[in-house]
């Protein structure tokens, strides 16, 4: 047998792993989830399709929802219908996606951490790549799938001896690190660039005949829970994508709170949704809803990941900063408004996504917020 690592350390696979892998020789079932990819490689299989990993170069939330179904449907091309994972942990990948049945393993790409955390990625840099690489080398993919036009990560990819590499390729140099034509062009239109780009890929490569709608599975257990939750808010129920990571995405404290107190006059509810990082801005726009409309308001700041999807599935309609939960709204099916002012729009998803635009993001208004929001929303409650 060829020599194999264990947990991305220099050692031949661990005694657990081993055992596994031997018991499994033998046609004893074993659970592999909690098996590292070095050791998956180990396992024994009579699928021929190539094991496969893809590296997601994006960093946010919304950069991973529009890819989700393009990992699942090169997993169902893949040996044992599953894919590994490579992605930045601000993505959430694990806590998005972690436990579907087609992901083999999450590997945390720590390429560009949040400029909070005030460190450098472990794998920036040359020397990251080269770690980066490594990793890689030790799950014996043989295949890898770049969602990235950069050289560096074509450079990842050569470095890491993975037998057939597919990327962008829209950069020359890129391409001398990739062997599995054909290549994307780079997109040029009016809307952010990912999602059609990675479309291309996928097309080109026959791993779907045409661009797919990013959608996003929640767990029964988590509607359970959240409809639990909310069941004394109002009906419509407004859910408010409060949080983004950039200040010039920030629609701001005021004009939130201006809009949720218009819709609780209207006899509607509103949850204002968040992360931790937005608990205070949730508290802000609290503050400035009279107390008499406080009985329409909720404040969702402390749910997993999948809670607070369950929760935009529920909503009624979603209103919110460019952030990565509008685009998570859209995938559960919910009618979503992205206040985008003047820059790129998203258009990969046209029937539930819609785009709020001015000459900036402070020109737009409450009552043109309204407008938009209250058409779109059941009329079961909404007075005029």
């Amino acid at each position: 047998m060829q020599s194999r690592y264990c947990q991305g350390k220099r050692q031949p696979a661990c005694v657990g792993c081993t055992g596994s892998i031997r018991a499994m020789a033998g046609g004893v079932r074993q659970n592999t989830s909690l098996l590292p990819p070095s050791c998956l490689s180990m396992l024994p299989t009579n699928d021929k399709r190539p094991r496969t990993v893809v590296l997601l170069q994006y960093t946010g939330i919304g950069d991973l929802i529009w890819h989700i179904q393009y990992f699942k449907a090169i997993a169902g091309q893949s040996q044992g219908g599953q894919v590994t994972i490579v992605a930045q942990p601000s993505t959430l990948t694990r806590a998005f996606i972690g436990k579907e049945s087609w992901v083999e393993a999450v590997i945390d790409h720590d390429h560009r951490p949040r400029r909070e955390e005030k460190r450098q990625g472990r794998h920036a840099g040359l020397l990251g790549m080269w770690r980066m690489a490594q990793q890689l080398k030790q799950g014996r993919f043989d295949r890898i799938v770049l969602f990235s036009g950069r050289i560096s990560r074509g450079l990842v990819a050569g470095l890491s001896g993975i037998p057939l590499r597919i990327g962008f390729g829209y950069k020359p140099l890129q391409r001398i690190f990739l062997n599995q034509g054909t290549f994307v062009r780079a997109y040029q239109g009016p809307s952010v660039a990912a999602y059609h780009e990675a479309s291309e890929l996928m097309v080109r490569h026959g791993f779907c005949s045409q661009p797919i709608v990013p959608r996003l599975e929640v767990p029964d257990e988590q509607l359970r829970a959240m409809q639990q939750r909310l069941a004394q808010l109002p009906r419509p129920l407004y859910a408010f994508a409060i949080g983004t990571s950039e200040t010039h995405k920030q629609w701001g404290i005021k004009p939130y709170a201006e809009l949720a107190q218009r819709l609780i006059e209207r006899g509607a509810g509103v949850v204002l949704l968040g992360g931790p990082a937005e608990a205070q801005l949730a508290r802000d726009i609290e503050a400035l809803v009279p107390q008499a409309a406080r009985h329409g308001l909720a404040v969702l700041t402390d749910a997993p990941v999948l809670g607070s999807a369950a929760a935009l599935q529920l909503a009624d309609v979603c209103v919110g900063n460019d952030t990565g939960m509008v685009n998570v709204a859209a995938a559960v099916g919910t009618p979503t408004f992205v206040l985008i002012g003047h820059r790129r729009t998203l258009d990969h998803d046209p029937e539930h996504l819609f785009n709020v635009q001015a000459e900036s993001l402070s020109a737009v208004t409450v009552e043109q917020v309204l407008d938009l929001v209250t058409a779109a929303a059941p009329q079961m409650a909404v007075a005029a």
